[in-house]
């Protein structure tokens, strides 16, 4: 049986993993919140899809709600918060907040702070996402993220000839890759320690050649390498 987020045991043990992580202290010139939620009873994580208005490399991706730091901000929960209430309108308390997972590169080298809250049901929820940096909200349910046929990997290689995998989560309205997936990743882990290998803990798979130049795989990945470009 999965757990739901509203079970004070599980939360109690969560905290307790993210605390011993010493995350929490970890400086970082960006955050996002990791939406915690239940649809219909069920649990899931709320992802969004980044508005095309946007400019820049991250235009059309899906992603959490987050940006970078503002110097008014006081830590990388404070700068999470803050993001989610502009890019959803929602106000999440900081007693929802389970935590900080480990600080993580993107593709630019920038660090982000990925913050573990619970936003409860999404039934109770009054989301007003900002058209000009949302494009549409959707989630994703605990048991989808967890059945293998859902998971894979992409693997790249760099013009240099470095090469590295990322894990990806499939069949759900939009495909879940990059950073995105590698917080997907650690977060099912902190909710499942032990039950969730993750693509990246597995063997096995097989490349298949797309346009875009990298090679997707709907089989688990044998390597997940955090410290590679995202």
């Amino acid at each position: 049986r999965l757990p739901g987020w509203d079970q004070p045991d599980h939360e109690r043990r969560c905290r307790a993993r993210l605390a011993a992580g010493g995350a929490g202290g970890a400086a970082a010139a960006a955050a996002v919140l990791v939406p915690l939620c239940s649809v219909r009873g069920r649990p899931a994580l709320l992802f969004t899809l980044r508005s095309r208005r946007l400019a820049g490399p991250h235009s059309g991706d899906v992603s959490f709600p987050g940006g970078r730091r503002d110097p008014a901000d006081g830590d990388a929960v404070a700068t999470a918060l803050r993001e989610t209430r502009e890019e959803l309108g929602v106000a999440v308390a900081a007693t929802s907040v389970w935590g900080q997972l480990r600080t993580l590169p993107d593709r630019h080298g920038m660090t982000v702070a990925p913050v573990v809250a619970n936003l409860g049901p999404l039934e109770a929820l009054t989301l007003n996402p900002n058209p000009d940096e949302v494009e549409e909200v959707f989630t994703l349910p605990l048991a989808h993220l967890l059945r293998e046929e859902n998971q894979g990997y992409t693997h790249f290689r760099t013009a240099s000839g470095y090469g590295y995998t990322l894990p990806v989560f499939l069949n759900g309205p939009h495909k879940v890759w990059g950073l995105t997936a590698i917080i997907t990743e650690l977060t099912l882990e902190l909710l499942l320690p032990g039950r969730y290998p993750g693509p990246g803990r597995r063997g096995g798979g097989s490349l298949r050649r797309c346009r875009s130049g990298f090679a997707l795989v709907v089989a688990p990945h044998p390597l997940l390498q955090l410290g590679a470009e995202v």
